[in-house]
């Protein structure tokens, strides 16, 4: 796939712009419906999923080192571990895939108190600790934006508690500082959350795009999955962090 090379506007201008259609800046990569991204510690690569059940891994750099059809799955979000990726479908089931031989496990997700429909399904996923957390997706209602929290054993993923967030179109999550960072796409806004007090610390105004993912890497990087397929990176510096 064509590279493009990265612009070098900073963050903190992109944050002080309106969202009336200026462009955003530091595409690395395009990937086809980009709906989720997670940094890979171990290998110091980046995962990228998509709508269409592919996920491709990409060096930090944006340069697409691997690319991989897993089936007829949406899939919306995904952690990378150090053995395995799992992936958020969004009809409500997480897919564990093995790293090296690509073999993949489905849970569905199982619990009480929660509805998921074709409009309020599975977006975000991120892993604290040795717990799974997934967002669900609404995007005319605070009443239904919802975090989940997973227990995953070797043959089920249950709810274990259910937050709500107020975060309309929470459309991806990453856990990083201590914090999490959940972005909206619908509200172009970047939300820091504190999970403890189940509170929001900060809101941040990004360029109108679409945001369906973000990570962090360990160099002072943090990574935006454009589901209009693209790939976009900042530093720290340029966040204004």
């Amino acid at each position: 796939m064509k590279k493009i090379v990265p612009l070098h506007f900073s963050l903190l201008t992109l944050i002080m712009l309106t969202a009336c259609g200026n462009s955003h800046s530091n595409i690395i990569a395009n990937i086809p419906e980009a709906s989720g991204i997670a940094y890979c510690q171990n290998s110091d690569t980046l995962v990228v999923a998509n709508d269409e059940g592919s996920f491709y891994e990409l060096s930090t750099s944006g340069n697409i080192i691997s690319q991989h059809k897993l089936g007829n799955y949406d899939l919306e979000g995904v952690v990378c571990n150090n053995k395995n990726f799992m992936f958020a479908v969004e009809g409500g089931s997480l897919l564990k895939v093995n790293r090296k031989n690509l073999e993949k496990k489905e849970f569905k997700i199982k619990g009480k108190g929660f509805k998921l429909t074709k409009k309020h399904g599975i977006e975000g996923i991120c892993k604290i600790n040795n717990n799974y957390y997934v967002t669900i997706q609404t995007k005319n209602t605070s009443k239904e934006a919802k975090l989940l929290k997973l227990k995953v054993g070797s043959t089920y993923a249950k709810v274990s508690k259910i937050i709500q967030h107020n975060i309309i179109d929470s459309a991806g999550l990453a856990w990083y500082d201590q914090k999490l960072y959940i972005v909206s796409d619908k509200k172009d806004k970047l939300y820091i959350y504190d999970l403890k007090r189940e509170k929001i610390l900060k809101k941040i105004k990004l360029s109108k795009f679409a945001q369906e993912g973000i990570t962090f890497d360990n160099n002072g990087n943090v990574y935006f999955a454009d589901d209009d397929g693209a790939v976009i990176k900042y530093s720290k510096k340029e966040l204004n962090w």
